[in-house]
């Protein structure tokens, strides 16, 4: 079975932070967070928000939110004018689980 992969690039952290709450609401509680580059912080800063609840949106989330694995490596990438260069690409892998908060719209 394949993971839910959520691509962090430079939009706001709440973006993110509802992409993960609508996958793991689907029932999708395994998530793969992935960033190349200036964006490594950026997706740092969604799994902590996550693990946390930090926030309207992840406090909607499971009880739990964990980090189960990180990942980092390279890729080789060429600009439009033909350079190659090395850049880093972080995955980090997230596990909810617990029950969600209830609704307020009961």
């Amino acid at each position: 079975m394949t993971r839910r992969i959520i691509y962090v690039g430079k939009k706001p952290l709440h973006t993110y932070i509802r992409a993960v709450l609508m996958a793991m609401q689907s029932g999708e509680l395994e998530i793969d967070i992935v960033a190349r580059g200036g964006n490594i912080s950026r997706a740092i800063d969604v799994v902590e928000l996550c693990k946390r609840k930090h926030g309207i949106i992840a406090q909607q989330l499971p009880e739990t939110v964990e980090i189960t694995d990180i990942q980092s490596n390279s890729e080789t990438v060429t600009s439009e004018q033909g350079h190659e260069r090395m850049i880093s690409v972080i995955t980090i892998s997230i596990q909810g689980s617990g029950g969600f908060p209830p609704s307020d719209d009961a």
